[in-house]
């Protein structure tokens, strides 16, 4: 029995149709950012800020002491950086400690953490090396442990989960030589027999691949007369005859995590190996992002501790005409940017994070929001310490120990950093899919009106319901609390943070204003108008994080002993933050995106070919993407399960 071989043909409309399909339709649960996105403030859904019970708090405060000690003690992160490998013995340690088992409940041997300490955890040790925060996550934000939390049977969390508690590495297998964010084009397939399925594929860029025992795997399955088919879940042995690790990756940052390309050949798995039913894997994959995209933000609020620290030192040893470099205005608002916006990711992913513990609301545009947002900033934070460290920031931290300097790694965290922008969702993708949840309530609605497939009877049935309720909703996009000057007076202390508040309550219903207007002007050609889509969708996520830095603030003020110091920073952050939403809203309407598509027309048709004369490409010779037609593999398997 062999897979077909040729790779799916799909059109736009079809791949629309796959990815909206995947998506969770309802709306079950409130939800803070959709509400913002309406232009609804709804400050009560995150404000008193939600906190973990006192047995939650202490059980996370014992884990991290333990862990502290393990990556100050027994991690050299200059080692692995300049091995490319995290060595056996540390991930035995970190096994030992119980840290694969971080999130899964403690009835199948887990730690059974909260998602916020979960998240500090994976902040600590990824300050220690990023790349034992990238094993970790991967194996337990979106490897085996999540989805089979969310969709698994009795038996398959009774059979896998004590495993990946203490023992088996896990890794997650989506992402295809030719299929990026486009899962309609999967090519893996899973063909049904007998009581296995057969799989036949090849998988890129599997994170943890190299090292995992276990993988959970998407793969086509054929629609027959008994099977529904559609792309599905598989939790699979790597051991299992005809898998191959065909190659171990190596990238620009991250240099020591395991990531390789994974062949499949007639490997059979069993049947009751399935996570949920046939068709449903990429809705299994969108819920398991949800909240396992808030591992990223964690490790971009460590990367600006780390360069919030480093600035600070150096900033004030370094001196320049006569004074510290940090008194000079040019190099002093770098180091307030790095400050503030530690403190804002801080806020957005703690806050993301709660809610997710809490889970009072559905947290699939905060958790896509901090992602975006933190991935972002970060490496803003990171370019901006190289910049303030100059010549040494460009220097490698072994150059510099080499010739008797503190040997800081930069260079190295800004390389690091760079992945994230990508990885779970590209900051374009995010873009688009935060915005099709942002505009779910009017697609719900209105969607029909501006479907050309529609009958005029569905046209004329979704015209009399979008008139009830823009009736309804667009009055109250006219005035609010926003404009009343005591509106939100519990924030106005020596710092008064409710100006910041009634900012974002007036700015959320200009935002609704914004979207509704360019809905009514493009209709069925907004989802084309990706440049102001990810602007529309920039601003909500400064808004939000607006609003987590002013809750935050006031939630520091009423337990810790700098509560007067989180306010001024979460008034220099919202001080930043509403000049780059004037910005954004500018250039909603005056920016260059029609002018933009004409040149890459030129550009695409060879126009202006004649501007890459003058130079030597040192590329190498070979395919853009390799081939990935199913069959045996002709490399040597670099799996290397560590024990």
């Amino acid at each position: 029995m062999s897979a077909p071989s040729s790779k799916p043909t799909v059109s736009e409309r079809e791949a629309r149709e796959v990815a909206e399909a995947a998506r969770e339709q309802e709306w079950r649960k409130p939800s803070f950012a959709k509400e913002l996105f309406l232009g609804r403030f709804r400050l009560d859904l995150v404000h008193p800020h939600p906190m973990p019970s006192a047995e939650a708090a202490q059980r996370g405060e014992e884990f991290l002491a333990k862990l502290r000690d393990f990556c100050e003690t027994k991690v050299d992160g200059a080692l692995i950086e300049r091995e490319a490998r995290i060595p056996d013995e540390v991930i035995n340690g970190l096994k030992e400690l119980g840290a694969l088992g971080m999130k899964i409940d403690t009835k199948y041997g887990g730690l059974g953490l909260t998602q916020v300490y979960y998240n500090k955890a994976l902040a600590l040790a990824g300050s220690a090396s990023p790349a034992i925060g990238v094993l970790l996550s991967a194996h337990q934000s979106i490897g085996v442990p999540q989805p089979l939390k969310l969709f698994g049977t009795d038996e398959q969390k009774e059979t896998f989960l004590p495993r990946c508690a203490r023992t088996d590495i896990s890794a997650f297998l989506l992402t295809e030589p030719d299929v990026g964010s486009d899962p309609a084009r999967l090519a893996t397939t899973a063909v049904p027999d007998g009581d296995d399925y057969v799989l036949d594929g090849v998988k890129l860029w599997t994170t943890n691949g190299v090292v995992a025992d276990l993988l959970v795997v998407m793969a086509r399955v054929p629609r027959s007369e008994d099977h529904k088919g559609g792309i599905t879940a598989f939790v699979v042995e790597t051991n299992s005859p005809g898998i191959t690790v065909e190659n171990r990756n190596a990238f620009m940052g991250l240099r020591g995590i395991e990531n390789g390309v994974t062949r499949f050949h007639q490997v059979r798995v069993p049947a009751a190996n399935r996570i949920g039913p046939e068709g449903a894997g990429l809705k299994i994959a969108l819920t398991t992002l949800n909240t396992g995209r808030l591992s990223l933000p964690a490790s971009c609020v460590a990367a600006g501790k780390w360069c919030l620290k480093i600035a600070r030192e150096w900033s004030a040893a370094r001196e320049q005409w006569g004074k510290p470099v940090a008194q000079h205005e040019a190099v002093g608002s770098k180091i307030s940017f790095i400050a503030a916006t530690t403190f804002a990711l801080e806020a957005v992913t703690d806050l993301a994070s709660q809610m997710a513990d809490e889970d009072r609301n559905d947290i699939r545009i905060e958790g896509a929001l901090a992602k975006l947002f933190a991935s972002e900033q970060a490496w803003l934070m990171a370019d901006e310490l190289v910049q303030i460290r100059g010549g040494r920031g460009f220097e490698t931290a072994e150059s510099l120990a080499a010739r008797g300097e503190r040997a800081v790694p930069a260079e190295q965290i800004l390389r690091d950093l760079r992945i994230n922008r990508i990885f779970e969702g590209s900051t374009e993708i995010m873009h688009l899919l935060i915005a099709r949840e942002a505009v779910d309530a009017h697609l719900s609605v209105a969607g029909d009106l501006i479907d050309p497939e529609k009958s005029l009877t569905d046209k004329a049935k979704a015209g009399a319901n979008a008139g009830v309720f823009y009736a309804k909703w667009l009055p109250k996009l006219v005035a609010g609390q926003g404009q009343l000057p005591y509106s939100y007076s519990e924030f106005k202390r020596e710092v008064d943070l409710s100006v910041h508040l009634r900012y974002v309550e007036r700015t959320a219903r200009k935002l609704a204003r914004s979207t509704f207007y360019a809905m009514s002007r493009w209709q069925g050609r907004m989802e084309t108008k990706q440049g102001f889509l990810g602007r529309i969708v920039d601003i909500g996520a400064e808004l939000f994080a607006m609003s987590a830095v002013c809750v935050r603030a006031e939630l520091l003020r009423t337990t810790e002993d700098h509560g007067r110091q989180a306010y001024q920073l979460a008034d220099a952050f919202c001080r930043q933050s509403r000049i780059r939403i004037e910005e954004l809203f500018g250039r909603l309407w005056t920016n260059t995106d029609d002018l933009d598509r004409k040149v890459v027309k030129g550009v695409m048709s060879g126009t202006y070919a004649w501007l890459e004369d003058g130079i030597v490409d040192p590329s190498g010779e070979g395919p853009w993407i390799a081939d990935a037609t199913p069959g045996a593999s002709q490399k040597d398997n670099v799996h290397r399960p560590i024990r």
